[in-house]
């Protein structure tokens, strides 16, 4: 008898992404994969936490692993479109769903495949559709390695937020506040200013590609620019400077939004990047061992 991730993660009381890790490491005795998933036997218990204790150690790792791939031979073509089709669908759900869609993994492909979901609202539609028109742009935005920039930023947006077509690529003019965070967004006069300080300190940092980006993410969501569309422009930005810096795009699982929220509050609470960049750097380790899998 087997049992999935999700279960697996519940029975020990860790993430779903912790399990799908120690599935990668082959560290789950009898573990069986099938195309996406994981098969985990239910007699299995649950692996001593053998992680990386400090963040610099999971980012030496994460650069020998970069290394490693950059030594190998190319993906063809045709690996790199099943990859790509691979996480669009993935990360469309998993981006909407943190921020209250209501498709299914499910029903987020069926949506990108040209079909209506019966009993579901428009604006959820035309959020999956929105998002995937956005990750091609910034495909495209990595292809030719455009610097990132407040239009940049504005363009991405105005695809995201597909079901708001009069706030779209525009900074918001009223003030906001987002309900159980611990900090509040600036007033709509700082946003440009505070906008422009921000890239500014991101383009002189020489900081390692995931506190650089675990920081500006943090930083971005806690301006807060836009009316709507924050949370999924930011993690699309964040995606944008990995790929265009050579690494795979990372997917921060609905499943494991508590972390991510509670990530936000660690920083400006204590001025701890700690838990952001490890949630960052678990995540590109993931994707990492993904490719150099397929590459064997």
């Amino acid at each position: 008898m087997y049992i999935s991730v999700k279960q697996a993660a519940e029975k020990w009381n860790i993430s779903d992404r912790r399990v799908r890790v120690l599935c990668s490491e082959g560290r789950i005795p009898g573990v069986i994969r099938e195309e996406r998933s994981w098969k985990i036997p239910e007699t299995a218990k649950k692996p001593e936490d053998g992680r990386y204790k400090t963040t610099e150690s999971l980012l030496t790792i994460i650069d020998n692993k970069k290394k490693e791939l950059d030594s190998k031979r190319p993906l063809t073509q045709g690996e790199i479109e099943r990859l790509t089709e691979e996480f669009i669908v993935e990360y469309t759900y998993n981006s909407n769903a943190i921020e209250g869609n209501t498709l299914t993994l499910r029903e987020t492909d069926m949506v990108l495949r040209g079909l209506t979901i019966d009993k579901k609202p428009l604006k959820d539609h035309m959020e999956a559709v929105g998002h995937k028109e956005a990750f091609d742009f910034v495909r495209d935005l990595v292809k030719d390695n455009v610097p990132i920039s407040e239009s940049i930023i504005k363009q991405i947006h105005y695809l995201v937020l597909a079901d708001k077509k009069e706030d779209r690529g525009v900074y918001r003019r009223v003030s906001v506040r987002i309900m159980g965070a611990k900090h509040e967004p600036v007033q709509p006069y700082l946003i440009q200013p505070q906008m422009e300080q921000l890239l500014e300190k991101y383009r002189n940092s020489i900081e390692h590609i995931i506190p650089k980006l675990a920081r500006f993410h943090i930083e971005f969501e806690g301006i807060h620019p836009f009316i709507d569309g924050n949370g999924r422009t930011g993690r699309l930005l964040v995606n944008l400077e990995l790929m265009k810096a050579g690494y795979p795009p990372i997917d921060i699982k609905f499943t494991d939004r508590i972390a991510y929220y509670n990530a936000f509050d660690e920083y400006h609470g204590k001025h701890n990047l700690g838990a952001m960049e490890k949630l960052f750097a678990g995540y590109l380790k993931e994707q990492l061992d993904g490719y150099l899998r397929m590459l064997e």
